[in-house]
């Protein structure tokens, strides 16, 4: 376990306490106005001796909604409420990032009385969890000027995180959502400068990277990827070409790390040869962190075989504040159950 409690260098301005990460756990727990509350600052506090914290996907933006009672980071009363996040955190020698979100085609006009906007007119099947009454509607597709904007928005919110006091932000790429519908063939059916070929479909996600490390640095800078489409989304064969595209221009760019978007890592795609974390191992040159169901002991096996270098613990920590601490005495884990969302322990 030596391995795993070893600090570690991101780079020049990061080093980490250890090999952990907390995964970005969507609690849909804010307050009025979409504003992070005191009990959301003690529960990240409790966690700050994990290497980094990813918080909970936060919208860059009012129509970047798709879940209720989502944190925002676009309004000065959302900056202040993370204040006293991050300031938690940091009393508690914890580093912490945002995860910049805008759900695309997943919102809904209940959550902001507006379009919802998307890469191309496809309706993501279903209803919006939590609100089961709310189906999916067809989307409009965003003008090359909105997505020009949305750039900005991106780099925006990075911005305010860094005032909020995050000490960086992670891109949340992955998973279906906006970006993510950008770089599948079955969400993007553009034939502009946006679709059509792995150049085009890539060329959103970079435009936010480049516009975010532009505003706070590359160094604190991440990005979630999910080339396995393996929820909102269907697969196609074709989109191993993108993400072999977009591999390739994000190691001739400076990042903090890539993170893996998935729930379960034994998952293998057809079009990735395999499991999506090998796939991303194989492509991308720079730190790289695994996720989905790792215990501390399959995530030591991994880094130890160059599988990744960091591994990010998602449910095992809404369950075990002391997840580390157990770790460490080879205590038995609190099971995680789904009554736990509700409650900020």
């Amino acid at each position: 376990m030596n391995t795993l409690f070893q600090p570690y260098r991101l780079n020049d301005t990061l080093t980490l306490a250890n090999r952990f990460m907390m995964a970005p756990l969507t609690r849909c727990m804010a307050g009025p106005g979409l504003v992070p509350t005191e009990q959301m600052a003690a529960y990240y506090a409790r966690r700050a001796d994990i290497g980094l914290i990813i918080s909970e996907a936060t919208i860059i933006r009012p129509d970047g909604q798709g879940y209720p009672n989502t944190p925002g980071l676009y309004s000065p009363e959302q900056i202040a409420g993370w204040k006293k996040v991050t300031s938690a955190v940091h009393a508690n020698g914890g580093k912490i990032f945002a995860q910049l979100w805008h759900v695309g085609r997943l919102s809904h006009p209940f959550f902001h009385h507006g379009e919802v906007l998307a890469p191309s007119a496809v309706a993501h099947e279903g209803t919006v969890p939590r609100m089961r009454e709310l189906e999916y509607q067809v989307p409009r597709p965003l003008t090359v000027a909105e997505i020009g904007q949305l750039a900005e928005d991106y780099a925006q919110a990075a911005a305010n995180a860094i005032e909020a006091g995050f000490d960086g932000v992670e891109i949340h790429g992955a998973n279906g959502y906006l970006i993510d519908q950008f770089l599948h063939h079955s969400s993007n059916l553009r034939s502009d400068q946006y679709g059509g070929s792995p150049e085009n479909m890539s060329r959103f996600a970079l435009e936010v990277v480049d516009a975010v490390n532009a505003r706070i640095g590359a160094d604190r800078v991440g990005l979630r990827l999910s080339p396995g489409a393996y929820v909102h989304l269907e697969g196609d064969k074709r989109d191993r070409a993108v993400f072999d595209y977009l591999l390739a221009e994000l190691n001739q760019r400076a990042l903090a790390y890539v993170h893996l978007g998935i729930f379960d890592d034994s998952l293998t795609f057809d079009y990735l040869d395999g499991r999506a974390s090998d796939y991303l191992r194989a492509h991308y040159d720079g730190h790289l962190v695994g996720v989905g169901n790792y215990s501390a002991d399959t995530a030591l096996d991994a880094i130890k075989a160059n599988r990744f270098d960091l591994v990010a613990i998602g449910r095992p920590l809404i369950a075990n504040p002391d997840y580390l601490a157990k770790v460490q005495k080879g205590e038995a884990l609190t099971p995680y159950a789904d009554a736990m969302l509700t409650e900020l322990v």
